[in-house]
């Protein structure tokens, strides 16, 4: 699956302002979560749907909002954070194009259990949540990929759990440098490109350490020729070290 629309769906689609004129099947179609659809169930489940843009820094919805309305992100990048009750905020996840969020009502919560905003000018296809019980009746593959993902998202919540009370902290930021090759990154001819703004501090979020920890590490893994950091970029040159590092098979490359 693409990680974003070719630019001429974009230009068909985004128009200035809050509120697009609706999509055609054949833009949504190359998305995973629509591919097995007929064109007949795509057209009805599209035509529930508001198109909405989301600017850059501005919110889809925040951490304790009623749960109004469940999203497929369509273009650009968005940042999912949680602030726990002694008030860090942590990074959930990064939600890439093609992927389905604030699906609260699918889990029975009637309220965000977090905040998601767009870390890029966004796109999403937004349905009223008290549509979800009809489209998952009348689309049985549609909900079945909407809990797979919860699934998914339940599995990463514990594995992160699990690496925050077991591992040092330089293992937990690999994990979250792969994480983030995993969700977003674009292969190049350097290696993996992480091809939206990305912040040594949100590293930090993601990862549970501090700014000074992370970029201590990846000075030392730009030495080693792991990574070449920028302005609110990372490129990934070795994967495969990274990947050794956050499973304790090497040492410390400094």
């Amino acid at each position: 699956m693409s990680r974003d629309w070719p630019e001429q769906l974009r230009n068909n689609v985004f128009q200035t302002g809050n509120s697009m004129t609706p999509i055609h099947r054949s833009q949504a179609r190359p998305f995973d979560l629509f591919k097995s659809l007929s064109d007949v169930d795509l057209d009805h489940i599209l035509a529930s749907a508001e198109v909405r843009t989301i600017a850059k820094d501005e919110a889809v919805f925040r951490q304790g909002e009623a749960a109004e309305a469940f999203f497929v992100l369509i273009h650009g990048r968005l940042k999912v954070t949680r602030t726990t009750a002694d008030g860090q905020q942590i990074i959930v996840r990064f939600v890439v194009p093609g992927e389905l969020f604030g699906i609260a009502k699918a889990i029975g919560r009637r309220h965000y259990p977090g905040t998601a905003a767009a870390v890029l000018e966004s796109g999403v296809l937004a349905w009223n949540s008290s549509l979800w019980d009809e489209l998952a009746v009348r689309h049985p593959s549609f909900a079945a990929k909407a809990l797979a993902v919860v699934g998914e998202r339940f599995l990463d919540a514990q594995t992160r759990l699990e690496e925050i009370s077991t591992e040092d902290a330089e293992r937990r930021i690999a994990h979250a440098v792969l994480r983030l090759v995993h969700q977003a990154g674009r292969r190049v001819e350097q290696g993996i490109l992480i091809d939206f703004p990305i912040r040594r501090q949100d590293i930090a979020e993601m990862s549970g350490t501090t700014l000074h920890t992370v970029s201590r590490c990846l000075s030392a893994w730009e030495q080693a020729g792991w990574v070449e950091g920028g302005r609110q970029r990372l490129l990934v040159r070795d994967a495969h070290r990274l990947f050794a590092l956050a499973e304790g098979k090497t040492a410390d490359p400094g």
